[in-house]
C-alpha cells in the first residue's frame, strides 16, 4: 500500500467510529483545514494550469490535502500512477474514483439480468487495478436505473446480491463501494440515504457503505444534518455542493458552515469532496472558492 493508500484508508469512518479526528486546522491562511477537503481536476486550472498534478501541488499550497478523481479509470495507466505518485510525495490522500459500469443508469444491476451483473462485476475487477496505481480505496458505485417491471424488493434484492459479488472481489483488497443516492433523475434506482443504509446493512461488508452526497441529498428529502445522523454508521465518504446551483459553500441555501461543524464535532475522520462547480470563473472565482471554504471550515 503506498503512503498515499495508507492515509485514505486510515481515515474511513467505520461504522460507530465516533473518535476525534486529526485537527487539520492550522494557524496559517494557507495551512491544512479542519476537514479533510477533497479538490478535483479542472478547480485551479487558471490558478495552476491545465494539468492535474500540478493542480494538486497548488491545492496542497492552499492547505487541501485530498483530490477525488471520478474519472480516474477512463485515465491511462500512467497518468494513473503519475497522479498516485504525486499524492505519495506530498502526503495527500486519494478520495473516490467511479467504479467503471457504463454510467448512472446504465447496466442496471436492480435487473437482476446476468449480463448487467457481469459488467458490474468487471468494473470491480477493475478498481483493484486502478487503486494500486492511484493510492485510491474508495470507488463510486451508482446500482442504475429503477426497473419498472419489477416489485421494488425483487429490485433491492437483485441490487443486494450484486453488491455482495462486487464486496467479494474488492473486500481483500480493502477497497470500499461508496452506494451514491442520486438526484439527477427520478428513474435512477438509488435516491435517499435511508434507502442507501438499509442495503449496506444487508450486504453487511465492510466494502459496502454510504456516499453521503449533501447536494443530492439536499435536492431529493432535504434534512441533511437529521439524516447524516440517522445514516451514520454506515457513511464513508461526503460529497459537497451547494443548492441550488451546485457550487461551493455559500452560495445557496445550504448553511455548510453548521453542517461541517457538526460532522467534525461527531468524529468524522474521511474525506469530503468537493464535487461542485466555481461559482464565478477564472482565477477569481477560484480565490472566492479557497476563500469560502476557509469561511465554512472557521469553526
Amino acid at each position: 500500500m503506498t503512503a498515499g493508500a495508507a492515509n485514505a484508508a486510515s481515515r474511513i469512518s467505520g461504522p460507530g467510529d465516533n473518535s476525534r479526528p486529526i485537527d487539520y486546522a492550522s494557524t496559517k491562511d494557507n495551512g491544512p483545514f479542519h476537514l479533510n477537503y477533497a479538490t478535483h481536476d479542472g478547480m485551479f486550472k487558471n490558478s495552476a494550469g491545465p494539468t492535474f498534478t500540478d493542480q494538486i501541488k497548488f491545492a496542497y499550497d492552499q492547505g487541501f490535502r485530498s483530490i477525488e478523481d471520478n474519472g480516474m479509470a477512463q485515465r491511462p495507466v500512467d497518468q494513473q500512477q503519475q497522479i498516485g505518485d504525486t499524492l505519495t510525495k506530498l502526503g495527500m490522500s486519494m478520495g473516490v474514483f467511479v467504479l467503471d459500469k457504463g454510467g448512472n443508469g446504465a447496466n442496471s444491476t436492480a435487473t437482476g439480468k446476468p449480463e448487467n451483473l457481469e459488467i458490474f462485476l468487471k468494473g470491480c475487477r477493475q478498481a483493484v487495478d486502478v487503486s494500486k496505481r492511484c493510492g485510491g480505496k474508495l470507488t463510486t458505485v451508482v446500482p442504475g436505473d429503477f426497473e419498472r417491471h419489477l416489485p421494488i424488493g425483487i429490485q433491492t434484492a437483485n441490487v443486494i446480491e450484486a453488491l455482495r459479488q462486487g464486496a467479494g472481489i474488492l473486500e481483500p483488497h480493502g477497497i470500499v463501494m461508496v452506494l451514491e443516492p442520486l438526484s439527477d433523475t427520478p428513474d435512477l434506482f438509488l435516491r435517499t440515504s435511508d434507502q442507501a443504509f438499509e442495503i449496506c446493512r444487508a450486504v453487511n461488508s465492510p466494502s459496502c457503505k454510504i456516499l453521503f452526497d449533501m447536494y443530492h441529498i439536499q435536492r431529493n428529502t432535504g434534512n441533511v444534518i437529521r439524516n447524516i445522523d440517522l445514516a451514520w454508521s454506515e457513511i464513508a465518504y461526503f460529497q459537497i455542493g451547494n443548492n441550488p446551483g451546485r457550487n461551493e459553500p455559500g452560495t445557496g441555501e445550504m448553511d455548510y458552515h453548521n453542517i461541517f461543524k457538526h460532522i467534525y464535532d461527531k468524529g468524522y475522520k474521511g474525506m469530503l469532496g468537493m464535487e461542485h462547480g466555481n461559482a464565478l470563473p477564472g482565477k477569481d472565482g477560484e480565490t472566492a472558492l479557497i476563500k469560502a471554504y476557509r469561511d465554512a471550515d472557521n469553526f
